[in-house]
């Protein structure tokens, strides 16, 4: 990782609720609400965020988890922020906690864990699960 990181650091993402994000399985939508689904992406997009202006070259982050609790609804049109705040660094992790805001209103928290590795570890652990 490059200098600088830090905890305290804070990313955002911000969107508005379309009809792809809604509750649904098999294309079946359950409810015309922002899906949980959705917002685990979103809380993981928020969170890579933190840490591409860090990664070396020859460095990827890769997900090792993600906590969440998906508090309330949000309806097509209305916007969404997903903001991610580094909570712990260490030479090879970063986690964040993670909140979904609908204006005012939480939606959403929870944390995430993004490994730090060599691009060819991981390539190395891709290549064995092939096996």
């Amino acid at each position: 990782m490059k200098d600088g990181i830090a905890i305290g650091q804070k990313a955002t993402v911000t969107t508005t609720v379309t009809s792809e994000m809604f509750a649904q399985f098999e294309g079946n939508v359950v409810h015309p609400a922002y899906s949980t689904v959705s917002m685990v992406y979103h809380m993981e997009w928020a969170s890579r965020k933190l840490i591409l202006p860090y990664l070396e070259e020859e460095e990827e982050g890769i997900g090792g988890g993600v906590e969440m609790k998906h508090l309330g609804p949000a309806c097509e049109g209305q916007e969404i922020t997903i903001t991610a705040t580094i909570t712990s660094l260490t030479s090879k992790s970063v986690i964040s906690y993670v909140e979904v805001r609908r204006g005012l209103d939480i939606i959403g928290t929870g944390s995430v864990v993004q490994f730090i590795l060599p691009k060819k570890a991981i390539e190395e652990k891709l290549a064995n699960a092939k096996l």
